[in-house]
């Protein structure tokens, strides 16, 4: 079998990192074998890795079965593999899907539930992990799939779910009788992803940001209003929904001191500056949760569908706020890493490695 590798990182220091080599391992029957081939690089992903044990993302992609000790953990990223190898009916070899990778040059799965939409990986390891991160859609079978977005798919579509579920959620609870809507982190994808959801539909939506990313996050045009950290004490006195996308205590605190009682909902959502922030808050949003409330509603097909309509309206707008940069090889991983991790990375440019 041809030689693969493995990117980790330390558990409790997320800036040191390591590449080894091994090889593929040999399948065995119910197995199938995915060469890992064009993955993105977001907060997103630096978020799994902070939450890598609270949430039990370290659990997706064990470092044990790779040689690697249990100090070293594997970051779950998002993109594109293809099949090379199945003894699985229903999944042939040539096959291109999407779903939940490691950063590896390989990925042996267990498919089950197979179907023209893809199928789950059914590894006894991911048995009482979230479900919605064991699927992996087959590109023939994804309404929401277009050859020529693939980049865009990689880098927005779990935050877009999110973002997405996010507002449902919001829209679902009718904004929680808020006035306004806050988001931290607003120059974030998942940020406004969400505010391009929620944008015209009730209350007033503000977006916090740094000075750096002011002029970025008013030019997308998503948002009602945007502040800098600095300014919220401009905020209007109204009832108000805090949507946290950046675990900052400074700027809850200083939202509580502006709004005291008419802050009537402190949702975390995600982390951006690596503080765990769900303490805190009043409230955690869990995408999972409201993905499985929506599929008893409106059934896979119905939600489906929803999130291609979604999909495409947002890609039609995001192509024009993104620079995608391309690079390719575990190293340009490794680099890819540590520039996100450090907080380099503008919220113009979009990181992809091909592998």
């Amino acid at each position: 079998m041809p030689d693969s590798w493995t990117f980790a990182v330390a558990r409790d220091d997320l800036g040191r990192t390591t590449l080894t080599e091994g090889t593929t391992p040999a399948l065995t029957d119910g197995e199938a074998l995915l060469r890992v081939d064009r993955v993105g690089l977001t907060a997103n992903n630096i978020t799994y890795a902070v939450l890598g044990d609270s949430m039990r993302y370290w659990q997706f992609f064990p470092p044990g079965p790779r040689g690697l000790g249990p100090q070293w953990g594997l970051p779950p990223l998002w993109g594109f593999a293809e099949v090379v190898e199945s003894t699985v009916a229903g999944v042939p070899a040539g096959q291109r899907v999407y779903g939940y990778l490691p950063p590896a040059g390989h990925l042996v799965v267990r498919p089950d539930r197979v179907d023209a939409a893809g199928f789950r990986d059914a590894s006894g390891h991911r048995a009482d992990l979230p479900s919605p991160y064991n699927g992996y859609r087959s590109t023939t079978g994804d309404p929401a799939y277009r050859e020529d977005q693939e980049d865009l798919l990689v880098l927005f579509r779990p935050l877009f779910f999110t973002s997405f579920m996010l507002a449902d959620r919001v829209v679902d609870h009718d904004f929680h009788g808020a006035a306004a809507l806050v988001l931290s982190s607003a120059s974030s994808k998942t940020a406004y992803a969400a505010a391009f959801e929620l944008h015209g539909r009730g209350p007033r939506l503000v977006g916090l940001t740094s000075p750096g990313n002011l002029a970025f996050t008013r030019s997308l045009g998503c948002y009602d209003d945007v502040l800098t950290y600095d300014d919220i004490d401009a905020l209007d006195a109204v009832p108000t929904v805090y949507l946290d996308l950046s675990g900052a205590p400074s700027t809850r605190a200083a939202l509580r001191a502006r709004l005291g009682d008419l802050l009537v909902r402190d949702v975390a959502v995600g982390l951006t500056t690596q503080i765990p922030n769900a303490d805190a808050a009043g409230e955690v949003f869990f995408a999972p949760v409201q993905i499985r409330k929506r599929r008893q509603d409106w059934g896979r097909d119905g939600l489906d569908r929803r999130f291609a309509e979604a999909w495409q309206r947002f890609a039609g707008v995001v192509g024009d706020w993104l620079d995608v940069r391309v690079d390719a090889g575990p190293d340009a991983l490794r680099r890819a890493w540590s520039e996100t991790l450090a907080g380099r990375t503008p919220p113009r440019v979009g990181q992809i490695v091909r592998l």
